[in-house]
């Protein structure tokens, strides 16, 4: 579809949601757009970044996730302090999150996205990350059917350091860490590079590239407008679930009742209402649009895959999705928006994710994605 159709079915939408739903919802929509055009257009990928890193010792993909995280911070934490009725996005350090984090970490480099990588691949038509996303989904719809249980193995209160130190505070702190990470990031490629094999003539490539540092930008702008405009910040993955649960639950399949996870007020309530007037989901349908509209005329390019390489991608779409859901989000909901907003939780997915990537590279060597 051309870009000139798709913006009228794009506006037409955004006028009915205007009209029928909410103004809330339909800015929100518009927020989703604005996203998803960064993410395809700057192809502002979590998921790259980190394989950069690991395989090329490039740390430009990282450093622009830094400014990101900085970024996002830096706009976020006074915003919380100032107005107590805006949430962080708080999870619980738990055996779930340790577990979760680390299977997402290793399943995102084979499924080559993280949960908004997936989708805003599959909103640009890429074949693979079209399959993963309704197996994400079922992924992360089974992950909330147990998340009940595995947080009966052992949790700990989730900790905001904007409620607990003050939001000065708080932003001083993230600033420093993620400096820290920075010239730990830097000297381990400065010191990875260095011993290349001097005919190559290899050295680390400059810290900072445009794609990154524009998406970093647009991103950590879009990502405040979501907090300020929903109240809470940026996710991706609860409104995948939701889908498969609507799905199961109204062909059926399964009683959601007496499920610990389902039966929280919350989550019952958008049960019962159309998924139009969930935040996520609503900026979910956003990135897909705008990501479409930034393919839009262009066929996706993508490496045609064996059979094997499809069913190790399918399965590890769908434990990718099970896994965020135990991790309380993915590298949006829990990296971006945890650390952005001062959860604890956040930094214990990063290492824990990390350490994951780098034997799901192995396993996508061997499978030779």
């Amino acid at each position: 579809m051309k870009r000139l159709p798709l913006s009228i079915l794009m506006a037409a939408f955004f006028g009915w949601l205007l009209w029928s739903v909410s103004l809330r919802q339909a800015a929100l929509f518009l927020v989703g757009i604005g996203l998803g055009a960064i993410l395809a257009g700057q192809r502002f990928g979590f998921t790259t970044g980190w394989r950069m890193l690991v395989e090329d010792k490039d740390p430009r993909g990282v450093f622009g996730q830094l400014l990101l995280l900085a970024l996002a911070a830096a706009m976020a934490m006074p915003l919380l302090g100032h107005y107590p009725e805006l949430t962080a996005a708080l999870g619980p350090p738990s055996i779930s999150l340790l577990v979760g984090a680390f299977v997402f970490g290793l399943c995102m480099q084979i499924a080559d996205g993280c949960g908004s990588g997936t989708l805003y691949k599959a909103g640009m038509g890429i074949p693979m990350n079209t399959a993963i996303l309704p197996m994400f989904a079922i992924g992360s719809f089974l992950g909330s059917l147990h998340l009940g249980w595995w947080l009966d193995l052992g949790r700990m209160p989730a900790v905001g350091l904007v409620s607990t130190w003050g939001w000065l505070p708080a932003l001083l702190a993230t600033l420093a860490a993620l400096a820290v990470i920075g010239w730990a990031v830097k000297a381990y490629c400065d010191k990875a590079n260095a011993k290349a094999d001097s005919a190559q003539q290899r050295s680390t490539p400059g810290l900072w590239q445009r794609k990154w540092v524009m998406g970093a930008i647009g991103l950590a702008i879009f990502a405040t407008l979501n907090l300020v405009i929903a109240g809470q910040p940026w996710g991706v993955v609860y409104g995948f679930g939701l889908w498969a649960a609507k799905v199961a639950s109204g062909a059926g399949m399964v009683d959601l009742a007496g499920n610990w996870f389902w039966s929280q007020p919350g989550n019952a309530q958008r049960l019962q209402e159309t998924v139009l007037l969930d935040i996520t989901s609503i900026t979910n349908i956003g990135i897909l649009a705008g990501a479409l509209w930034i393919a839009a005329g262009k066929p996706a390019a993508a490496k045609a895959l064996t059979g094997t390489q499809w069913l190790v991608a399918l399965v590890a779409g769908l434990v990718l999705g099970y896994s965020s859901r135990l991790a309380f989000g993915c590298n949006v909901g829990a990296m971006l928006s945890g650390i952005s907003t001062g959860s604890i939780h956040g930094w214990i997915w990063v290492p824990l994710a990390f350490v994951g990537t780098i034997y799901g590279l192995r396993i996508r060597r061997h499978f030779g994605f």
